[in-house]
């Protein structure tokens, strides 16, 4: 075990000592636009009306992060949205690393968009000829969870709503010679939902322990 994290440890500082190359991380820019929705009880995924280029994926029923105010469940300031990023195009998702560069939501007209930053993308070298991206979206009302790596453990155990688009490739990436590229087109909208986590075999045996127990007392 000791070994395992010695070398998780001696990876990440290793990433950490190559300059890595950079994305402009927001999905409302002039070569297109997508939105971040919340609600529903599964993970949808698609351009809708509403983007451009539009699309026929439904988002009907959900609300864009941000239409209700800064506050709260979809507020704009407590909805965090992150990239993912692996060097090279069409990377299995397992392999995405979390992108130095969280941010919130904006309002309004603007309701369901990202406030526009610079993310640096970990594993991914400087002038990249193509890496593989993926946003994901948090709930964060709670304050407990300022990065993807402490939400997407809530989210699996149901404790928040938070969802990811699609992966995509997005090829020059920023760095010395290359100018930090958009990732729209590319990146389209999604919704951010609260998951049904699977029982577990320890809540299935409690279960079935109960289910034994009263059928010997009835009998």
């Amino acid at each position: 075990m000791k070994k395992v994290i010695v070398t998780a440890l001696a990876m990440s500082c290793a990433v950490g000592v190559f300059a890595q190359g950079t994305v402009v991380f927001n999905n409302r820019v002039g070569g297109g636009t997508t939105h971040v929705y919340g609600g529903g009880n599964s993970q949808t995924q698609g351009l809708g009306a509403a983007d451009n280029p539009a699309g026929s994926t439904s988002y009907s029923g959900l609300t864009l992060i941000g239409a209700n105010g800064l506050s709260g469940l979809y507020g704009a300031s407590t909805t965090f949205a992150q990239l993912l990023a692996a060097n090279g195009a069409n990377q299995a998702e397992s392999s995405l690393l979390p992108a130095a560069g969280v941010t919130t939501f904006r309002t309004g007209v603007a309701a369901g968009n990202i406030v526009q930053t610079t993310a640096t993308l970990a594993g991914v070298p400087l002038d990249a000829a193509a890496a593989t991206l993926q946003m994901v979206a948090w709930d964060n009302s709670s304050g407990l969870y300022p990065t993807w790596t402490q939400a997407s453990v809530a989210w699996a155990a149901g404790l928040i709503n938070a969802g990811r688009s699609a992966t995509f490739n997005v090829n020059n990436i920023g760095g010395t010679f290359n100018t930090p590229p958009n990732i729209v087109p590319g990146l389209t909208s999604f919704n951010i939902f609260t998951p049904i986590p699977e029982p577990t075999s320890f809540a299935l045996a409690g279960l079935g322990a109960a289910a034994l127990l009263i059928f010997r007392r009835r009998k």
